[in-house]
């Protein structure tokens, strides 16, 4: 059997375990085990020991439950509520109405939680009774809140970033600022999407504006998320802090600013610190699995060979890249974000680099391409999760339905990225 033969019959196997229902960490780590024991005997436990053990005192790893611990105080401190009610008085007579509202509010809730279904999640709660009692098409609303909900992983801080980074190596700050950009342009594709479309169907819908003194009274509320973004990012940019640094401080503002609203309690700390507990556990588990077979792929050579096979293809780095798109397309739509992420990148990370691709650029590619699994029919996460804060009994098939320009959106926005790809390298170049 030739190596190439073994590679894509181990990730078929790997890929059939989780299809059918088994934890990706439990793939992981039995593929990574079992391998180097056929291979390597016992003496491969005490390397894979060593990993484990590197990996879960790596400082780096630090910054993902302070992460998720910052989104989720800000999530039930009612922080989502008021952001959404502020936008919506500016932003609601624009063709398209509220539709915009969900996608601003997203992109102001990503720049705070780092995490694609908390932003899904948060905004759909508060936006969806809003929308269906305006009797907006709920194919638009749904859809614009699960392609929505995909900015909270390109638009730092993000999870998936961190988990990125330590897999790969790569600075987690210059990560970040990586994903400010892409994050901004990618947001307004959205919104000017939904103007073109209401212009399109000649959509005349009225909403109710406040008076101006109200709207301006209204924009405190737009006030914690970015002066908790200006900390975060700010420090990194700056050279003050790290980014699991910057993390700390992050937590310590939100801290703040929800004890300022007077929602600070014993209860709702204990929610935050028990939910980010089991979202942190279960996102290391996975890294530290990745890890384990990592070492198998690194001793084994596995991934030499691979880079050999490829390249004697004579593809260029823009052939490889629209290759790897065509294949995450594939791939999302039978796994989620962070198992693609961890299964597939120490193998495409060592093919592009070697073709030449920018190792942080890549890094916003592969978020991109996350983004693009999570509304993904059949099993997009943020697909289900908007369905489960919908208020009537419809079908999911309006999500995956609603969903379809912004995947195309997202398609042609990443070809842009690899046209111009100073567009995620020009901010982290410039630090």
């Amino acid at each position: 059997m030739t190596i190439e033969v073994t590679i894509f019959a181990t990730f078929g196997i790997m890929v059939g375990l989780m299809l059918i229902g088994i934890p990706v960490a439990a793939v992981m780590m039995a593929v990574g085990v079992g391998g180097g024991l056929l291979l390597y005997g016992p003496s491969f436990l005490q390397s894979a020991a060593a990993v484990v053990w590197s990996v879960l005192n790596d400082d780096l790893l630090t910054g993902i439950p302070l992460f998720v611990l910052l989104g989720e105080l800000l999530l039930r401190s009612g922080m989502a509520d008021r952001m959404y009610v502020a936008l919506a008085a500016w932003l609601s007579r624009i063709p398209g109405g509220l539709l915009h509202t969900n996608i601003s509010c997203c992109a102001l809730f990503a720049a705070t939680s780092g995490s694609s279904v908390a932003t899904a999640a948060t905004v759909g709660t508060v936006a969806l009774p809003a929308l269906s009692a305006r009797k907006y098409p709920i194919r638009d609303s749904l859809g614009s809140l699960a392609a929505g909900g995909t900015l909270g992983i390109l638009i730092p801080p993000s999870v998936n970033m961190i988990v990125y980074g330590s897999l790969t190596q790569n600075s987690i700050g210059k990560l970040f600022m990586a994903g400010v950009v892409p994050g901004l342009l990618l947001t307004c594709c959205f919104m000017g999407y939904i103007f073109a479309a209401s212009l399109w169907r000649g959509e005349r819908r009225q909403e109710s504006v406040p008076p101006l003194a109200e709207r301006l009274r209204l924009l405190i509320h737009l006030v914690p998320p970015l002066v908790i973004f200006g900390i975060i990012m700010g420090s990194i940019y700056l050279g003050i802090a790290t980014a699991t640094e910057s993390a700390a401080l992050g937590v310590v503002a939100a801290l703040l600013l929800t004890w300022m609203s007077g929602r600070l309690s014993l209860a709702l700390l204990r929610n935050c610190f028990v939910q980010s507990a089991k979202i942190s556990g279960m996102v290391l588990l996975i890294i530290v699995s990745a890890f384990v077979l990592n070492l198998l792929v690194s001793l084994s050579g596995v991934a030499g060979e691979l880079t050999k096979w490829v390249t004697s293809f004579g593809l260029s780095s823009t052939e490889m890249l629209l290759v790897l798109i065509a294949f995450y397309l594939l791939l999302g739509m039978f796994m989620d974000a962070m198992s693609m992420l961890v299964a597939t990148v120490p193998i495409t990370y060592t093919l592009v680099t070697e073709l030449g691709v920018d190792p942080i650029w890549y890094g916003i590619f592969i978020i991109l391409m996350c983004e693009m699994a999570l509304i993904s029919p059949p099993v997009g996460m943020n697909l289900f999760v908007v369905h489960g804060v919908r208020p009537d009994k419809g079908g999911i098939e309006d999500v995956a339905w609603g969903v379809l320009p912004y995947l195309v959106i997202m398609i042609l926005f990443t070809c842009l990225l690899m046209a111009f790809p100073a567009l995620a390298t020009w901010l982290p170049r410039a630090a």
